[in-house]
């Protein structure tokens, strides 16, 4: 049987705005991150799931209690879908730190796996890692359908785990994933399937 997992990253948070990279830092929702936490809850009432998985993070597990509300259920928390540790760039931009270290962020730009920002977690582990906490979950409930709510940047490395898209290409191929939009995956025993991208629950 499969299962299917809706990956949702968490609502707007204060440093949205801004694009700071918020990793390892707990940051606070916006108004606009509540409403989008909201948004999802209303959109996982009409479409239900068996089980809730959330990262650690507030801002994660903030922006599932409407959907647990609304079903029930009580949130599972998975540390290893914890948003990325940033480094030195923790709290800051991509352009303030250039204004820094220029060459630095350049190589990131070109292959931000091979060239991830100075004191950054590993990449490479933290896809590892996602992915192997995604697959736990769908071992946990085969054949139910499952919302995952975890971080931009993990999900995105976690995609490209997945679905044998070469890490080092993640910000090029998924630029963004919106905040509590739903990404559906089809987890089988030996495969995995994308059946939808970053679908917004507003107009669903």
């Amino acid at each position: 049987m499969s299962t299917t997992l809706l990956l949702a990253r968490h609502g707007q948070t204060v440093w949205h705005a801004e694009n700071r990279y918020a990793g390892v830092s707990d940051v606070a929702l916006t108004d606009t991150g509540r409403t989008q936490a909201e948004a999802l809850g209303r959109w996982v009432a009409a479409h239900p799931v068996d089980a809730i998985w959330t990262s650690p993070v507030s801002r994660a597990v903030i922006t599932a209690a409407p959907a647990c509300h609304a079903l029930g259920l009580t949130a599972h928390h998975e540390p290893d879908l914890r948003e990325c540790d940033f480094g030195v760039v923790e709290g800051r931009t991509l352009a303030e730190f250039a204004a820094e270290d220029p060459k630095a962020a350049e190589a990131f730009r070109a292959d931000p796996v091979a060239h991830p920002f100075p004191g950054a977690e590993d990449p490479r582990a933290a896809a590892e890692r996602g992915a192997a906490a995604l697959h736990r979950i769908t071992a946990a409930h085969d054949g139910q359908r499952v919302l995952v709510v975890a971080h931009n940047t993990l999900l995105r490395l976690v995609l490209c785990e997945l679905l044998s898209i070469p890490l080092s290409e993640y910000r090029r191929v998924l630029p963004r994933l919106q905040n509590a939009a739903v990404t559906e995956l089809r987890m089988e025993a030996r495969s995995v399937g994308l059946i939808s991208l970053n679908v917004p629950v507003a107009s669903s």
